[in-house]
């Protein structure tokens, strides 16, 4: 089984609080990105390398290139899975990624988004993928940086 440490939504992908804070508090020996279009992107791979720390290893895998191949992961792996959007974790899940908790990160306000935390904006779209990823057991919080409390998601649910 992978050692997934934590899963993480955050449509800035790697950034510097990602490079900088999660992954040190985590212990991450690898930033595995799961997007299809960032797969396939070898611009914003290379910009997102070099705001990844020292040491750490990056991969830039398809949703479906991630499910197909994690259960290949070594143990001293230590992975630390970013991915955009809760539809795309959705789909790691149902594709069945062992995938225990879900960090809710930024998800920036956008054409038809309503603000529902500091950092979180959502569509009724990512509110069904977040009601059916809770349904699955998943653990889902909302926490910007590691060193601030976790927030509960009934915001995001409606709850």
């Amino acid at each position: 089984m992978p050692n997934i440490v934590l899963t993480r939504i955050d449509n800035r992908l790697i950034h510097g609080q990602v490079a900088t804070q999660w992954t040190n508090v985590i212990g991450a020996n690898l930033l595995l990105v799961a997007n299809d279009k960032v797969s396939k992107d070898k611009m914003r791979q290379g910009l997102m390398d070099m705001a990844a720390p020292s040491g750490v290893a990056t991969r830039y895998f398809s949703v479906q290139k991630t499910i197909d191949i994690i259960s290949k992961a070594a143990d001293r792996q230590k992975i630390f899975i970013i991915c955009e959007n809760p539809q795309d974790v959705l789909r790691l899940i149902e594709g069945g990624v062992p995938i225990d908790k879900v960090n809710v990160g930024n998800m920036h306000m956008a054409q038809g988004k309503r603000q529902v935390a500091t950092s979180v904006a959502v569509d009724d779209s990512d509110v069904e993928a977040f009601k059916k990823i809770k349904e699955k057991g998943v653990e889902l919080f909302i926490q910007r940086t590691p060193n601030i409390a976790k927030e509960d998601v009934s915001k995001i649910l409606g709850e």
